[in-house]
């Protein structure tokens, strides 16, 4: 099924609003105590280390397709790259030598191949979770490539293994779990709205 041209313009639109919030929502799940008797005041969170943006940006190309998935990450490098402070350390066109930049330009092709698989594949929860899968690994090998050029050019700050473990190692967990919700969800709302 294709969206309309009106369609993907609003799924591009939501998906920008949504990756610039994700930016500021960190992850976090609730663990309870196990005491007897149960006290709901004893719930406590604990963070996953990661926000909101990827899961942002899968969903929006699990619901939007493709079009709507880049148009909406090239607004968003569009905004951060021109001074907006959309980006999770800043923003400004200085941003290129961030470790950083190269997650942020694997969202564009992750988003893209995301959405071209949750649209091609047949709608079920199988199908999301390898369109996302795909995406996701867009996303960290861009994000490992740049930062391995990078090193090339100049001293990361703790070195390749450290900057690879900090972006693309830790977070994984996190991610996975983002993952999976947003395959869910994505499958949910994609039955309510009949595509």
């Amino acid at each position: 099924m294709v969206l309309s041209a009106f369609d993907q313009f609003l799924w591009a639109i939501i998906g920008l609003l949504l990756t610039i919030s994700g930016v500021f929502i960190e992850v976090a799940i609730p663990i309870p105590l196990l005491t007897w008797p149960i006290d709901l005041s004893e719930i406590s969170t604990e963070t996953l280390g990661v926000t909101l943006q990827l899961g942002a940006v899968l969903f929006v190309a699990c619901m939007g397709g493709r079009n709507a998935a880049a148009l909406s990450q090239i607004a968003y490098l569009a905004l951060g790259l021109s001074g907006f402070q959309v980006f999770a350390q800043g923003g400004g066109l200085s941003y290129f030598r961030e470790p950083t930049f190269g997650y942020l330009l694997g969202f564009l092709l992750g988003a893209w191949v995301c959405g071209d698989l949750a649209f091609r594949l047949a709608r079920k929860i199988e199908s999301l979770m390898v369109s996302a899968l795909a995406g996701l690994g867009i996303i960290h090998g861009c994000g490992v490539v740049y930062f391995s050029l990078l090193a090339l050019v100049r001293q990361l700050p703790g070195g390749w293994w450290s900057t690879f473990l900090n972006y693309s190692l830790l977070p994984l967990p996190g991610q996975l779990i983002i993952l999976c919700a947003v395959v869910f969800c994505s499958l949910l709302l994609r039955k309510i709205l009949l595509y």
